[in-house]
């Protein structure tokens, strides 16, 4: 019997000492722009540094962005990499930017179990910047998808410009 509980002791205290718990500084490393938290918090609002930079979400409705339906592109409010179409977007009724789909190459997808439950956490493929995530329950007429995003990690450049 203390053969066993030495056994359980040294596999619970090897899983609690694994590689997940550096999985930021890991995720960090893998975007092309990398700034320390000095840098970004003298570049972004205090808004846009929770949300980009600490994987925050700002409170639904809040965001200017939600209800622009114009032509043009969202951009990372960070590093200004385009991520969705004007024309992606719609009115989810949830509060947040809603798009249908992204910029090919330009989001990249985690996987997040913060609230206990698993959900596709979307970033801006260059600067790592947290933009949001993935739900099933877009329109189904286009790819079912609903990038529910929070407006404080874009920018939104009309297409006239």
């Amino acid at each position: 019997m203390k053969k066993l509980s030495l056994l359980f002791l040294s596999i619970l205290f090897i899983s609690c000492n694994s590689t997940a718990q550096d999985k930021k500084s890991t995720q960090e490393a893998e975007f092309p722009i990398v700034k320390s938290e000095a840098e970004w918090k003298k570049e972004l609002t205090e808004m846009q540094y929770y949300v980009l930079r600490e994987a925050g979400t700002e409170r639904a409705f809040t965001s200017p962005l939600n209800k622009i339906y114009e032509p043009g592109t969202y951009v990372c409010a960070a590093c200004q990499t385009p991520l969705y179409k004007g024309k992606d977007k719609f009115d989810s009724g949830t509060g947040w930017p809603s798009f249908d789909r992204v910029i090919e190459g330009n989001v990249a997808f985690d996987t997040d179990n913060n609230l206990g439950y698993t959900r596709v956490e979307e970033h801006c493929a260059t600067c790592g910047g947290h933009l949001g995530h993935v739900f099933d329950d877009g329109p189904k007429e286009t790819t079912g998808k609903r990038h529910c995003i929070n407006g404080a990690a874009l920018s939104f450049i009309p297409q006239d410009n």
